[in-house]
């Protein structure tokens, strides 16, 4: 049996993924699971873990992380910079405060990537944002695990949400195609 078999160009290629965070009732855990998993390929039938092949991820809504019981306030993250005496601390609600809610986020898709030379390449691929605009909605191809744009799945005529750069949710209406042959111009 070949040892390339399914080893295409096309199975190498990276799709975009939009999530948005506000309306997702998962955790922080478990979103910065899922997002790594997306980030490593485990959902591509070609992952290996010593090569690159995961998609690019978009996460709107980072402000309105949802975390259990009472870990905003007393989750502390530690910054040591090797000299004495430099051991800093910083609760969760404190980083949300100061840097948004998007460095937690990172934080903890970074905890839960594999710890190589392939961690922060994965890492750059994660675009994360405060509120609901981006500039990536020209390259999004799911969202909410269904697929953005013509031929995309969905049935003719059914109204699709999806997130595009602006500020709102715009509804798209996908046009019927076109069944038949081409009229002769007469």
């Amino acid at each position: 049996m070949s040892q390339t078999l399914g080893r295409t160009r096309l199975a190498y290629s990276r799709t975009w993924h939009l999530l948005d965070i506000s309306s997702d009732p998962r955790p922080l855990g478990r979103l910065a699971t899922s997002i790594a998993q997306t980030l490593m390929g485990k959902n591509k039938p070609i992952y290996d873990p010593s090569t690159d092949c995961g998609d690019y991820v978009v996460a709107i809504g980072a402000h309105d992380i949802l975390t259990t019981g009472k870990k905003r306030y007393q989750k502390k993250y530690y910054t040591h910079n090797t000299r004495p005496g430099s051991l800093k601390q910083m609760s969760m609600d404190a980083m949300m405060g100061k840097w948004g809610g998007g460095e937690v986020l990172r934080k903890a898709v970074r905890g839960m990537l594999p710890k190589n030379r392939l961690r922060d390449k994965r890492l750059d691929r994660l675009k994360v944002f405060e509120g609901n605009s981006h500039p990536y909605g020209r390259n999004l191809v799911r969202f909410a695990g269904r697929k953005v744009g013509s031929g995309g799945g969905m049935g003719m005529g059914e109204i699709v949400e999806a997130t595009t750069g602006g500020m709102e949710r715009m509804k798209i209406e996908m046009a019927p195609e076109k069944v038949g042959t081409a009229q002769a111009a007469t």
